[in-house]
């Protein structure tokens, strides 16, 4: 774990984060130097997966009929490419440095039948053609019809479109087959090297003719660099029929452009409703602080008339006399049902605490800029990994907290239960996903990968953790446990076990679902994240929220005299992932458009992993504010 040394670190830190998030892409460190190219240089274009909305399931670009190299060559690809379904290869597309072309064939294809139906569904799924250019992705610029000279992009360009004939009723279906490229680039004034900023498309689709026999010198009579008679419309459109002549054609042009090498990822990070985004979150901001500081003040205020009003007492009768928080001081430190349980899943929460504060550092400092594609991805997973050190310190720290004594199994249980269970999930579903075919399921070599990471690296982390765990000193309770358990009194129906728990996960979940919906949007509507300022002070914001609202609801239930909160303060911040999952769903009937089932199960069942994981995540924080918050206040209090 990456460590900030002194305040002025720190500040720096959230100044950049808070401050400058909204230009924090202009200074990223994307992996890659900047390439130099001069006039005439090669540009070798590269294909990516087709991508679908719809579906969630993406192929491979030469799974459809389009026109193929000589040899297909894989580019290398990091464990976060492949477990997002990427498939970078090359393609016949070449284009040379400021040297613009007209009406390029490409290849000729004629569809059979397998090919035209492979068309035909990829275009009623709405799948697109990604394509990648000097590491930048293609997209498609389109006008806002709802704002006059704001221009949106969009990743990648539709296979094709459906339309129905002037006159006819029957609806036909239609490739793009013409791509008008434009290539924008930044040109040095001294060496006259460019640097490519900008890649766009503008498809078409169009029934290409010429005369006599097909063959590489053929010239179109549709499209004709001669004649300069360039392709501007579908009006005339190349319908996907079994045995259609299809005929590939490209544009390209070159423009210069003011925009520097290191701010050229701003086109595509910028968000179209950035507005509504500053106000939801300030407006969260301002409730979720407003309410802490009221709980803060409250709780402040009314120990310190508690823990004032009972050190006064003389006699042990008028201690006796008393109710609440205090009787129950010779079983709150009692040990909880299933121990074991529970401390491995406080040190897995630790764990994904770790992972996931570590990465938000890095993104807030740019390190995992989407120009490195997969590096978010690969940077938890490896940072996962690392921090079983912290899960197995913190379980096997509890544990002998808890009068445990057999370390190793807890160890074991730790390394073992929870990535078992997100493993075996992850496999059904990439299980599913190779079912259909999908260039988005994970090959052999990568799942042994990860299991290598898993066994190798993790568990004996893991082991390491627990062992120096165990050997730090148990913490002392601050009061002696009684011998023989107290009753626990009837409860009010308000302080149900169910129901508080189901309230605690109320605020939590407020803090962060307006961002929940961007994370969303950029995950199954494929779109770029990266605004991470804005997503490490929601961090925070939860952070703060699950603890204040953990440790009020504790002091509630000691109050009434239930002692057994060891359980329910996990649960109690950890019941907001049933508001993320039940959001998720909300999501997914409200702004997706996915109709088949087993996109629908793919969907839920990751949603499923991401709760699980955010329960974990949140049931520890809530639990160690707890476990701080019951030791405070019972050693503030005089026992005799």
């Amino acid at each position: 774990m990456a460590i900030l040394r002194g305040s002025v670190e720190i500040r720096i830190l959230i100044f950049a984060c808070v401050f400058l998030n909204v230009n924090v892409h202009a200074f990223y460190l994307p992996g890659v130097a900047p390439q130099d190219f001069q006039m005439g240089d090669a540009l070798m274009v590269k294909v990516n997966k087709l991508t679908s909305t719809k579906t969630q399931l993406p192929f491979s670009y030469y799974s459809l009929p389009y026109c193929r190299p000589e040899k297909i060559v894989d580019s290398a690809e990091n464990l976060g490419e492949v477990l997002r379904g990427d498939r970078i290869e090359n393609s016949p597309f070449v284009f040379k440095m400021r040297e613009s072309q007209m009406c390029a064939a490409v290849c000729r294809v004629k569809l059979d039948k397998k090919s035209a139906k492979a068309l035909k569904e990829k275009i009623v799924d709405e799948y697109r053609v990604n394509m990648i250019l000097d590491n930048l992705p293609l997209v498609v610029p389109v006008q806002r019809p709802d704002q006059d000279n704001v221009v949106v992009y969009q990743h990648g360009f539709h296979v094709g479109l459906k339309g129905i004939f002037v006159g006819k009723k029957e609806e036909k279906y239609f490739i793009h087959n013409h791509l008008t490229f434009t290539v924008r680039f930044h040109r040095d004034i001294e060496t006259d090297s460019s640097r490519i900023v900008g890649f766009e498309v503008k498809p078409f689709s169009i029934k290409h003719e010429y005369e006599g026999e097909w063959n590489e010198k053929t010239r179109l009579t549709t499209c004709d660099p001669h004649t300069k008679r360039a392709v501007t419309n579908s009006e005339s459109p190349q319908e996907v029929e079994e045995g259609s002549e299809i005929i590939f054609t490209y544009d390209v042009d070159f423009q210069e452009s003011e925009v520097k090498w290191a701010s050229r990822w701003d086109t595509y990070l910028l968000m179209a409703d950035d507005q509504i985004h500053w106000f939801s979150i300030v407006n969260s901001m301002m409730i979720v602080l407003f309410l802490s500081g009221m709980v803060a003040m409250i709780m402040l205020r009314t120990l310190y008339r508690d823990i004032s009003n009972y050190n006064q007492l003389e006699t042990h009768e008028e201690v006796l006399e008393e109710t609440g928080w205090k009787l129950v001081h010779g079983d709150v430190f009692r040990p909880p049902e299933c121990p074991e349980l529970l401390c491995v899943y406080a040190g897995t929460g630790v764990q994904c605490f770790g992972m996931i504060l570590v990465t938000m550092i890095f993104a807030c400092l740019g390190f995992l800029s989407p120009s490195n594609r997969g590096g978010l991805m690969t940077a938890m997973l490896l940072l996962w990994v690392f921090m079983g050190l912290l899960a197995g310190y913190a379980s096997s720290r509890l544990y002998k907290t808890l009068r445990g004594t057999e370390w190793k199994k807890i160890a074991l249980r730790t390394a073992f239960m929870f990535p078992a269970t997100v493993f075996v999930a992850f496999f059904v579903l990439n299980a599913i996903i190779w079912g259909q075919k999908s260039s988005g399921a994970v090959p052999f070599g990568t799942m042994f990968a990860l299991v290598v990471l898993w066994f190798g690296i993790s568990v004996p982390l893991v082991f390491i953790g627990s062992y120096i765990g165990f050997r730090k000193p148990a913490l002392e309770d601050p009061v002696k446990t009684n011998k023989i358990p107290r009753q626990v009194p009837i409860q009010a129906w308000y302080m149900n076990p169910i129901f508080s728990i189901l309230i605690g996960g109320i605020l939590p979940f407020g803090a962060v679902f307006i961002e929940l919906f961007f994370i969303l949007t950029s995950i199954w509507l494929h779109q770029f994240y990266y605004i991470f300022g804005f997503l490490f002070i929601v961090f925070i914001i939860l952070i703060i929220t699950c603890a204040e609202i953990t440790v009020v609801l504790c002091y509630f239930q000691l109050c009434s005299e239930d002692y057994q909160w060891w359980w329910r303060s996990y649960l109690t911040s950890g019941s907001s992932a049933v508001y993320l999952f039940l959001y998720a769903a909300f999501y997914f009937y409200t702004k997706l458009e996915i109709t088949k089932l087993v996109s629908a199960v793919l969907y839920f069942g990751y949603m499923l992993i991401v709760s699980y994981v955010f329960f974990v995540f949140t049931g520890a924080i809530g639990f160690y504010a707890c476990f701080w918050f019951t030791r405070l206040i019972y050693s503030s209090v005089k026992i005799d």
